[in-house]
């Protein structure tokens, strides 16, 4: 069943973390810069650090030092992704009060990103999710490989709920589904975000798109047309999965704005400041970024004759 589309959705960037960890490590004063320029464009969320050990993710090394020189606005919610206990204390002590965790629903890929069994993960979640209640903090719990995992192939959608209905069951404030490495189609999104809808119902629910095999926009608009109106996004199309081979691609943030927007949803984005937020983002990298729409302007943007 569809719903009337969402009059305005919510976005969290992702490029400053998601993106930029799949990339060679950038200085820490582009990291800092790129945080402050996106805080202008209206994003109201941004994800800005991860609190992993410096061995397993070099890009995120700095983590503590980026989150404690970023020019925060009000008007923006900032927020880190936490791998275990340990980095969650970490993120706590730092001052972070929204915290994202991840799971696999995939047994191979939780064992390839964290070293351990789904269930154990889910255990050490709900230790977390205790202690950071107990500090006023907040937590997402993102279920990772939500439609296809790269070693196992297509996880079943009861399996995935189950992952997620255990993180809701332990406390979990909202849940996100990543498209780890780009495998689904609208069908399929439809599929997972009505069984889990069905046995959540209330729960906040969070989608991340990866555009690997370029149906990230079109995985957007079956979402929307389901009512769902959270989304993460990466500047410029930044980002990906290291332990996801081929999994290159989040959807760029000015590309889901673009179409948001023309089809009357608003973001309350600016897209022309977004814009220069990826251009800055493709310097810091120093490599073409994937974004169409960085690339040819939106299509109010008219030649001179």
């Amino acid at each position: 069943m569809s719903w009337e589309l969402p009059s305005r959705i919510s976005l969290r960037e992702v490029g400053p973390r998601d993106g930029l960890q799949n990339e060679d490590p950038i200085p820490t004063d582009a990291k800092v810069s790129l945080v402050d320029t996106l805080s202008l464009t209206g994003v109201g969320r941004i994800e800005a650090v991860s609190f992993v050990r410096p061995s397993a993710i070099p890009q995120m090394a700095d983590a503590d030092e980026v989150w404690a020189r970023i020019n925060r606005s009000p008007r923006v919610r900032y927020s880190g992704l936490v791998p275990n206990l340990r980095g969650a204390v970490r993120a706590l002590d730092a001052g972070v009060t929204e915290l994202e965790v991840v799971v696999s629903a995939s047994e191979t890929h939780n064992l390839k990103n964290v070293n351990r069994t789904t269930g154990e993960s889910l255990d050490e979640i709900a230790a977390i999710l205790d202690m950071a209640h107990v500090r006023g903090a907040s937590v997402q719990v993102i279920v990772s490989t939500a439609w296809g995992c790269p070693y196992e192939g297509d996880v079943p959608v009861g399996r995935v709920v189950s992952v997620a209905s255990k993180a809701v069951l332990d406390g979990a404030d909202s849940v996100s589904f990543g498209d780890t490495t780009g495998m689904a189609t609208p069908t399929r999104v439809r599929k997972l975000v009505g069984a889990f809808r069905d046995a959540n119902a209330g729960i906040p629910l969070n989608l991340h798109f990866h555009n690997t095999r370029g149906t990230g926009l079109a995985n957007v608009l079956a979402a929307l047309e389901l009512g769902v109106a959270d989304f993460d996004a990466s500047v410029g199309g930044l980002g990906g999965c290291p332990y996801a081979p081929g999994a290159t691609g989040n959807i760029a943030t000015e590309e889901l704005v673009y179409m948001a927007e023309d089809m009357g949803i608003d973001t309350g984005v600016s897209l022309d400041a977004l814009l220069e937020a990826a251009a800055e983002a493709e310097r810091a990298v120093g490599h073409t970024l994937p974004s169409q729409v960085l690339r040819a302007g939106p299509r109010t943007r008219i030649i001179p004759v």
